[in-house]
């Protein structure tokens, strides 16, 4: 076990030497697991990181991790096994991705996990029932594959604690909660094991609290575990230290150019460099360049530093890009402080999306990230862009919103910010969103007849398992489904949001950067958003960003530790 006094006294060093064996881009989970393997295969490294923090989008992220046949969902009895795991990823990514990168995640992950759990204070739980995002496939898992950090104290931290990237959204204070936990407390309000389980977490606060401890969860805990790990084993983490190029010898990546305290250095890297710098979805000009219209920066929830530098430093020295079209997507809500990532609000029973024409065009349960790839490619022939989510009173008098509870008010700048609109009738409703009252009446009359014989014969709502995760089992018959009857009624302003940007530099089965042809580019890695991701246009799971992430950043060190340059 770490010691509280780890960080003791540590501040963000400068540039503590000119050249080590690896420098990592990024201080993410994706570079600092590279990291912490690169350090424990006996390899001098550094982590650059443009932020004031560290953590990246894994800080502010729920922190799910999806790697099959892990030693923790194996301890737990979860039925899993290589040819399932195979089977399943290969039937939900298609041809998008190489077979050996596929196999290459798969048969590294697990072991991957067990290093980070013996070389820092992370443990991890299985996240019990969230299922696959395809359990009907075959290998597909209905009770889910999916991990967790632990509750991690934060006194293990010292100093470094006020610098982790602060979380999407945070917990409330008292509580310690777990991503899993999250269906639960939503309908808290209606159901006896919401309150058991918020009645839990205050339990856990308590505890904490009791004991001195400053509880961590979700994405702080991994940041953070990842962030001890590395001072234990004397990684430097530099702070306010953008890459700004890729140093080049002979063909060969032999170290970056970062800035800091604005003088540009550069570190040299003997035996490699990786690049887990994070995506491109807050760069509106390669948003413009590479994605469909409309497209927002602020409609992200990935970390605000998140601008495609390392993509762009790969590509400018021949690194090939693919998949840069498209992104994890999810509906979001345009609210004024910043976009709000609509999990299991669009799920719940009582909750419909709509056209502009005032029509539903999708499964609202379906994968988040293929509700936006509907809603694209059907605003291309007509406007779906933004969508509209609609409830009524039933629905608010029954489950948490984002942070408010059920019954009380949304705030004014919600309406105001023209994100939230409510009206006594579903005419009036739609008069204010502009769309056709008549239609969208009809659309909800069709809809509660629905919910009333419990199957949705237009978009299949309810028949997968998946489906039901974040719904309301005291509905029924179908617990995705309730109509929409007691006003006022709500809208809702869907865009397409993000928890980060999919496409980046082409990678083989170890992690190294490709050319265009196909050839190596000797010296240069990447893994986490910065490449290409290995899930193609698809999404296995809860975690398929951060699993395949931290897998190839380990996948990586562990090539730069084997292959010593000639």
């Amino acid at each position: 076990m770490l010691s509280t006094g780890l960080f003791s006294g540590l501040a963000t060093p400068a540039f503590a030497a000119a050249e080590y064996d690896v420098v990592v881009v990024g201080s993410g989970a994706a570079g600092m697991t590279a990291a912490l393997r690169a350090a424990k295969r006996g390899l001098s490294t550094v982590v650059i990181e443009k932020a004031p923090t560290f953590g990246g989008s894994a800080a502010r992220s729920g922190a799910g991790v999806w790697i099959p046949n892990n030693q923790v969902i194996l301890a737990a009895g979860v039925p899993d096994s290589p040819a399932k795991a195979a089977a399943y990823l290969s039937a939900v990514v298609g041809g998008d991705v190489p077979a050996a990168r596929q196999n290459a995640f798969l048969s590294n992950g697990p072991a991957m996990i067990s290093f980070v759990v013996g070389n820092s204070p992370l443990r991890f739980r299985w996240m019990e029932g969230y299922s696959d995002y395809y359990p009907e496939l075959y290998g597909g898992m209905p009770n889910g594959r999916s991990i967790e950090p632990a509750m991690l104290d934060g006194n293990l931290l010292g100093a470094e604690l006020a610098r982790l990237n602060p979380s999407y959204i945070p917990v409330p204070a008292g509580l310690v909660i777990y991503s899993a936990e999250y269906k639960w407390l939503n309908i808290a309000a209606v159901n006896a094991r919401g309150v058991a389980v918020a009645a839990e977490a205050a339990a856990r606060g308590v505890a904490a609290s009791l004991a001195g401890q400053v509880p961590l969860t979700m994405g702080q805990a991994l940041a953070g575990g990842l962030r001890a790990g590395l001072a234990a084993a004397n990684v430097p983490v530099l702070l306010n230290t953008p890459l700004v190029d890729l140093a080049v010898e002979s063909g060969r990546v032999v170290g970056v150019v970062a800035t800091q305290n604005g003088t540009n250095t550069t570190i040299r890297a003997r035996r490699g460099v990786v690049v887990a710098a994070g995506g491109f979805e807050r760069n509106a000009g390669m948003r413009a360049e590479f994605q469909a219209q409309p497209i927002g920066t602020s409609w992200t929830v990935g970390a605000r530093e998140n601008t495609g530098d390392g993509i762009e430093a790969g590509e400018e020295i021949g690194a090939a890009l693919a998949l840069m079209d498209d992104s994890w997507w999810g509906p979001a809500i345009p609210l004024p402080d910043q976009a709000y990532f609509c999990l299991a609000e669009r799920t719940l029973p009582g909750s419909i999306m709509v056209n502009q024409a005032g029509q539903r065009f999708v499964n609202e349960a379906a994968p988040y990230s293929d509700v936006v790839h509907v809603m694209y490619e059907r605003n291309a022939v007509s406007p779906h862009i933004p969508a509209w989510m609609i409830v009524d009173q039933n629905y608010r008098n029954r489950y948490l919103f984002r942070d408010i509870a059920p019954l009380l008010p949304f705030p004014d700048s919600w309406y105001d910010s023209g994100a939230v609109f409510k009206a006594s009738t579903i005419q009036g409703l739609a008069a204010k969103i502009g769309v056709p009252g008549a239609a969208l009446a009809s659309t909800v009359s069709r809809f509660n007849g629905f919910a009333l014989r419990g199957r949705d014969a237009d978009f299949g709502r309810g028949d997968s398992a998946y489906d039901h995760y974040f719904t309301d089992p005291g509905v029924i018959p179908n617990s995705c489904l309730a109509a929409l009857w007691l006003p006022p009624f709500y809208a809702f302003k869907i865009v397409p949001g993000d928890l980060g940007t999919k496409g980046g530099m082409v990678t083989d089965a170890s992690a190294r950067v490709l050319r265009a042809n196909g050839a190596v580019i000797p010296g240069l890695y990447a893994a986490g958003n910065s490449s290409a991701a290995v899930m193609g246009h698809s999404y296995t799971g809860s975690g398929a960003t951060l699993g395949p992430a931290m897998t190839f950043g380990y996948v990586a060190a562990n090539h730069i530790a084997d292959n010593p340059p000639a």
